[in-house]
């Protein structure tokens, strides 16, 4: 979540002072100036995506899966944040549409407390 955050934070950045300038580093995409306020944009859905996992941690998988297509939108819209926030959202959206960690069949998911000490 906070790696999504962060990454979605560079891309909305990168995305509103490509908007702004008109200009790509070392001219590397030639897109049109809208389409870099669409970066802008997606930029923004990522910091929504991001504060969704958290607000809503049963998500979590599908709105992983859904960072990791605002991710990929955000190459050629805001050159990905600079190429660190598509990183720090792909790896963000990365862990939160992973399963969690294997369960052993038969072994109960919260284990039941015994009895409390003679002393409490």
């Amino acid at each position: 979540m906070t790696l999504t955050i962060a990454g979605g934070a560079l891309v909305s950045a990168a995305g509103a002072y490509l908007w702004r300038t008109g200009a790509v580093p070392n001219d590397v995409f030639v897109l049109p100036e809208a389409a870099f306020l669409a970066g802008t944009a997606v930029g923004v859905a990522i910091l929504v995506v991001g504060t969704m996992m958290g607000a809503f941690p049963r998500l979590r998988r599908p709105l992983g899966g859904v960072a990791l297509a605002c991710a990929a939108a955000s190459l050629p819209l805001a050159f990905g944040g600079f190429v660190v926030g598509f990183v720090l959202v792909a790896v963000g959206g990365g862990i939160a549409a992973s399963p969690g960690p294997p369960v052993a069949a038969g072994t109960p998911a919260s284990p039941v407390p015994g009895r409390a000490p003679p002393w409490t």
